[in-house]
């Protein structure tokens, strides 16, 4: 297999040097170049503060950078005509529209909701266990967190929540908080939970509550270093693709 070069955006952020270190261990690919407007990192590879001088020639890009840094990226992306592992979080919902609508009809696109290989098996696991569960099982998500996340739900809950209702034949509401709401909880009803502490990672499960039994699927992330090396998967699959919008169930159904 010819060697695949990586462009590594956000390099020096913390998730870009877990993936720096992670790639000594892939022998398929190589990270050939960085960008990012911190250039005081020393690393094994040229680390440029702008597209414009850089002259290494990549097939794949992975980004773990900025919002801010979108629109340039998939400008220079589009232009090289590379691939691209989007990876940032917090992209506007324009920028979202426009990677999944416009940008992935000209080059491959990798985008997923959560980068953990696990994550994305949970939610294929309780997308069948919903549809063979429906209407006899209550579902309820609970998510946990640090205590430096500011969003709640997480969007890998909203993720699983919206796998889940996209697998049955009518659609769930999603209940974020039931303090304030005195009554029964519904039968076509998706709760979620948020619990935010300490250094946890990241922590769901769902549950399946029926009558006089539960079922209930969890993942628990250790570390960060799983997102890492599924960014690196995701780079070796997207590398040959054609143009279009792929995500962690194209990878799991490829290796299946």
């Amino acid at each position: 297999m010819q060697m695949i070069n990586v462009l590594l955006s956000g390099c020096n952020g913390h998730m870009g040097q877990v993936i720096t270190r992670l790639s000594e261990n892939f022998c398929e690919l190589k990270i050939a170049a960085g960008l990012d407007l911190n250039n005081s990192v020393n690393n094994p590879y040229p680390v440029f503060t702008s597209l414009n001088d850089c002259d290494i020639k990549v097939d794949v890009i992975i980004d773990f950078s900025n919002p801010k840094a979108f629109d340039g990226l998939m400008e220079y992306a589009q232009e090289k005509r590379i691939p691209v592992v989007m990876c940032t979080t917090g992209l506007s919902s324009d920028q979202t529209g426009m990677l999944k609508n416009d940008i992935a009809k000209r080059i491959p696109v990798f985008f997923s909701a959560n980068m953990s290989l696990g994550v994305n098996l949970l939610i294929e696991l309780v997308k069948k266990a919903a549809k063979l569960l429906e209407g006899q099982f209550d579902i309820e998500i609970v998510e946990k967190h640090h205590n430096q996340k500011i969003d709640a739900p997480s969007g890998t809950a909203l993720a699983i929540a919206d796998a889940i209702n996209d697998s049955l034949d009518e659609k769930y509401e999603y209940t974020y908080d039931r303090h304030s709401r005195r009554k029964k909880r519904g039968k076509q009803e998706i709760g979620m939970h948020a619990v935010r502490g300490g250094t946890i990672v990241g922590d769901h499960s769902v549950i399946f509550a029926g009558k006089d039994e539960i079922i209930e699927i969890n993942h628990t992330a250790a570390s960060k270093e799983i997102f890492g090396v599924g960014a690196l998967k995701a780079a070796m699959f997207l590398a040959d693709k054609k143009p279009g919008l792929y995500s962690m169930s194209d990878l799991i159904a490829e290796n299946n």
